[in-house]
């Protein structure tokens, strides 16, 4: 996986990272860090094997660790970070190795990983959909009580 290497290496990856970091500092919640895309990437690929889905590990991981690196720009400018996160993943993509098809395949993926309807795909969106909303440890949350996920989305049982 030489090409998620490079992506774990690329400035403007780290960056990203880095800015996240400094305005989750502090953060009681959820936060939006490489453990997080390391446990959607982990949840994935699982579902991925389980499912015989045939979805690439480096796709997958790929828009993992991709996914959430736009945050800042919802804290900072109001742009969901959905849509932050797909504008910012394409020079990192192209520099690392992607070809368009795939480049395409991800930032869609990640475009569309807040989507409902992505839900119930069975392909990379869908899977980084359904990974994104398993990551979060609500069952053992100190704060589960102040946040604001309802009832229905918080994670207080584990989902295997």
């Amino acid at each position: 996986m030489e090409r998620i290497d490079k992506i774990c290496g690329h400035a403007l990856w780290r960056s990203y990272v880095e800015k996240n970091r400094q305005l989750e500092n502090g953060r009681i919640f959820c936060g939006h860090d490489t453990g997080h895309f390391l446990d959607v990437a982990r949840l994935a690929y699982i579902e991925n094997l389980e499912r015989n889905l045939n979805i690439s590990k480096e796709l997958i991981y790929a828009a993992a660790l991709l996914h959430d690196i736009g945050r800042h720009l919802e804290y900072l400018e109001g742009i969901p970070h959905d849509k932050a996160s797909a504008m910012l993943a394409g020079d990192i993509l192209n520099d690392c190795g992607f070809d368009t098809q795939e480049q395409n395949e991800i930032i869609s993926a990640i475009a569309h990983h807040r989507t409902a309807e992505t839900a119930m795909k069975d392909d990379l969106a869908g899977l980084i959909y359904r990974a994104d909303k398993k990551s979060r440890p609500c069952l053992f949350c100190k704060a589960e009580e102040l946040c604001n996920w309802s009832s229905q989305k918080k994670n207080l049982k584990l989902n295997m």
